[in-house]
């Protein structure tokens, strides 16, 4: 038995595999997140701990006599976030998340002070990266800064709260802007320009081998053997990754969770950041990815249902209701919410519906937000292919491969057969359980097989067509907002 944890950002999922790889048991806790200012977004790495340890003793009831059978734990974890740790190893301020925009003027600064940070770490700047982060604390929170005795990614303070040892991956540092992405390991250099050195970074791990040991005591508090061994992990993408198979160049998967992610597996460290493409290290030696991540996927949906008042199963209902003629007239939005990374890396992106009227129903509006999304990960992909990457076939996993309409409408305006998997939805979570099995010992073909299709979505060359003039109109509203902001 192996188990998966992965920490997103808002929830937790655990989740129970056997030995032949079939899911035994999964639960989920929800988590909250603090906006304390415009552009702030922060959790407590207090709460994150709570929460997976109800989790552990949930899923300790479900599985029964079943639970001591584990014998390694794997970590998922959403990337970027900033943990920092004083010397006694105590939380010195909420976790600043990856999508918190509050350091677009650290950014400038960090691209300005290291020129050679594109092709070492192989991506732009941003405020979603931990860096930045450190560069606000240091300017707007120095006696925290000074505190400052270790950095953490996430789902690497749970590993520290299991084991007591400070230990990290190299997929989730590749977005700390800290890691030489071809290398494989921390740069000096790039630790020096933020005022910090290897001293404040824990070890680094491949995500498929052993990290530490599960201690006694949470072992004991768990009802788990001593034994029990912790895997490297990964960040949430790349472990989602080995959850649906992608572990070969060429495979590639769409993630609708809270952000928006296209995922692709490449054999080579490939930056293209000029398009804000993220190129970052696989949780498997030897393998890269490149990404292309929207701050707001199903996030939106979910925004707007708290707006109008209506669940997300019965606003998809309506949505599926609709003709093809009200579809192509219907408003167009703006997924902006956080503002955006891929392609644009705009942190003052906004949100917005252009083309209201009074017929503008909410079933319309819904719709408009899919699409909006939607055309997101079709600006993710044409940079991608700009870069010279070829994707044949995406799987779709995360919240919203739930949807069938979904599903569909992503095949009709990327072009290109969409599959769900069964079991899509926990592909964290599964992953995570699936980087535990290697870290026991057993062999990669025998883990990471790719799930059962549950369903193949086909493009629709009409309304392919139909979707590329409403997408041409959707490039022209962010264009004419920008310059807008500019002037």
């Amino acid at each position: 038995m192996y188990l998966g944890i992965d920490l997103g950002t808002s929830e937790v999922k655990a989740l129970v595999i056997n030995e032949n790889n079939d899911i035994v048991a999964t639960h989920s806790v929800p988590l909250s997140i603090q906006r304390p200012h415009p552009h702030w977004s922060e959790q407590s790495p207090q709460e994150w701990w709570e929460a997976t340890d109800y989790l552990m003793n949930t899923l300790r009831e479900k599985c029964g006599q079943h639970w001591q059978a584990i014998k390694a734990i794997g970590l998922s974890g959403q990337m970027h976030g900033a943990v920092l740790l004083d010397s006694s190893g105590e939380v010195i301020r909420p976790a600043i998340l990856w999508n918190d925009t509050r350091s677009a003027l650290e950014c400038a600064e960090l691209e300005e002070i290291a020129p050679e940070l594109h092709q070492i770490a192989g991506n732009l700047a941003m405020p979603g990266f931990t860096a930045p982060k450190l560069l606000w604390v240091r300017r707007h929170e120095p006696e925290n800064f000074k505190r400052t005795n270790t950095v953490l990614l996430p789902k690497d303070y749970l590993r520290f709260k299991m084991t007591g040892k400070k230990i990290s991956d190299m997929s989730d540092a590749s977005g700390t802007l800290w890691l030489d992405v071809e290398k494989r390991d921390w740069s000096d250099a790039l630790l020096e320009k933020c005022g910090l050195s290897r001293r404040h970074m824990p070890a680094l791990v491949e995500g498929c081998d052993l990290s530490a040991k599960l201690d006694p005591h949470i072992a004991e508090r768990w009802g788990l053997n001593a034994s029990v061994i912790v895997a490297g992990g990964g960040g949430d993408n790349a472990v989602s990754a080995i959850g649906v198979g992608a572990v070969s160049p060429g495979d590639a998967f769409i993630s609708l969770g809270t952000s928006g992610v296209l995922f692709v597996v490449t054999d080579a460290y490939r930056p293209a950041p000029q398009s804000a493409v993220h190129a970052f290290c696989h949780v498997l030696p030897n393998l890269w990815h490149q990404m292309s991540v929207m701050l707001s996927a199903a996030s939106c949906l979910q925004w707007f249902c708290r707006l109008v008042g209506v669940t997300e199963v019965a606003l998809l209902e309506e949505i599926a209701q609709l003709s093809a003629q009200e579809k192509a007239s219907a408003p167009m939005f703006l997924p902006y919410l956080s503002g955006e990374r891929t392609p644009h890396n705009d942190p003052d992106a906004r949100g917005m519906f252009q083309g209201l009227t009074h017929s503008s129903q909410r079933a319309l509006m819904g719709y408009a937000v899919l699409e909006g999304v939607s055309f997101g990960i079709a600006d993710g992909l044409r940079v991608l292919q700009e870069s010279g990457t070829r994707i044949d076939q995406c799987s779709l996993v995360g919240g919203g491969a739930r949807s069938p309409f979904w599903a569909q409408l992503l095949a009709d305006i990327l072009n290109m057969p969409v599959v769900t998997h069964k079991g899509g939805e926990t592909g964290g979570a599964l992953g995570a359980a699936r980087l535990a099995c290697l870290a026991a010992g057993k062999p990669l073909n025998k883990v990471c097989e790719k799930p059962e299709i549950y369903q193949t979505w086909s493009a629709d060359v009409q309304r392919h067509k139909t979707l590329m003039q409403r997408y041409a109109q959707f490039k022209a509203l962010y264009v004419n907002d920008l310059n807008y902001r500019k002037h």
